[in-house]
């Protein structure tokens, strides 16, 4: 069986395994190719190793490194999306390369391991989403985030490396393949939802609009105002863009509004948010419960498929799984009529 993507061991960033780098050779690097000094803590990461880096003077940058088998190509497009974004949309809150003492987006480090590309970033201040309280007032305010952050990429023309990314929903039947991994209580509504993606191909097809989408819009990647959580301050993560249809972007951050007591409420607030930003088709509307049952999917299957072949990391990788599962019960049988009803300003047909 081939794995669902990355398509080979070389390319598979998400497998890879590499030698942890020591703060003190973190700290070495950063003086040695940005000249600056001071401090590295390591935060959590699953694809590659990222530090905060607290310069001498007190200012605050993420470092990352990234893992040797991560393709130069899929980093230099993610850094024109952040570099696109500066010059195109600057009022969008993401963070900003900071180019090396030689003028560079990035550098290559030379290590047991291979080469590694290290990136130093901005530090967005602000405190995670999903580290507050869930409101309508904050997920109008995601909504039309992420409607801004689309506007802003809708014109850039990088695009990811050939192959696949396992986390496109464009690719939601590759995980057919690692779906017995899934616990019997779990997988036949899992595999009802494969087949009615299978059913709608022709419809996902013939969606219009296509562009470069953040494609992991969920509360580990946003930022609020902590003393206003209703909002949004930062964006960040860009390693899964894929170019897709536009309403997979909305998919994929619905996905996370769904686990609550008053999900339908907050999914009405967030369409709201979006739609005064950035109108939806018809033809996006019609298919948006089916692509958010989806991505619900894609995290029950990629779950329960990574955790098993890497135990160790089991509690990062399954961090939304039982969000995830409530989200799927909750709309499991969710039709376009009912998402109207849930979000009136939806347009008609």
């Amino acid at each position: 069986m081939t794995e669902p993507s990355p398509a080979t061991k070389k390319t598979d960033a998400m497998s890879a395994s590499w030698s942890a780098t020591s703060l003190a050779d973190a700290e070495a690097a950063v003086a040695s190719v940005y000249g600056s000094h001071g401090k590295v803590k390591r935060l959590s990461s699953e694809r590659d190793e990222t530090f905060l880096f607290t310069r001498d003077d007190g200012t605050e940058f993420v470092l990352k490194i990234a893992n040797p088998a991560e393709e130069p190509a899929a980093l230099e497009f993610q850094d024109g999306a952040l570099l696109h974004l500066a010059a195109n949309a600057p009022a969008v809150p993401v963070p900003r390369l900071v180019p090396t003492a030689a003028g560079t987006p990035s550098h290559t480090l030379s290590t047991a391991d291979g080469p590694r590309i290290m990136r130093l970033l901005t530090f967005l201040r602000g405190e995670l989403q999903y580290r507050t309280p869930s409101s309508e007032a904050q997920s109008r305010d995601v909504g039309r985030a992420l409607a801004a952050l689309g506007l802003g990429l809708e014109d850039y023309r990088g695009r990811p490396p050939a192959g696949k990314l396992m986390w496109d929903i464009s690719h939601t039947l590759d995980l057919a393949a690692v779906v017995d991994h899934v616990a019997p209580e779990r997988r036949a509504l899992v595999e009802t939802v494969l087949s009615e993606f299978e059913r709608s191909l022709p419809a996902i097809a013939g969606l219009r609009r296509r562009q470069i989408i953040h494609n992991d819009f969920n509360p580990h990647n946003i930022l609020v105002d902590p003393a206003a959580p209703s909002e949004v301050v930062g964006i960040i993560d860009f390693g899964d863009m894929v170019h897709a249809p536009l309403i997979n972007d909305v998919a994929v951050a619905l996905a996370y509004h769904l686990s609550t007591e008053n999900w339908a409420a907050r999914t009405g607030a967030f369409l709201e948010g979006f739609l005064s930003v950035r109108a939806l088709e018809p033809a996006e509307i019609e298919l948006l419960p089916l692509l958010t049952r989806s991505r619900l999917a894609m995290s029950i299957i990629i779950g329960e498929w990574r955790s098993a072949r890497f135990p160790e990391n089991r509690d990062y990788i399954m961090r939304n799984h039982a969000t995830a599962w409530r989200g799927l019960l909750n709309i499991s049988d969710l039709t376009t009529a009912g998402l109207k009803r849930l979000a009136p300003n939806l347009p008609e047909a």
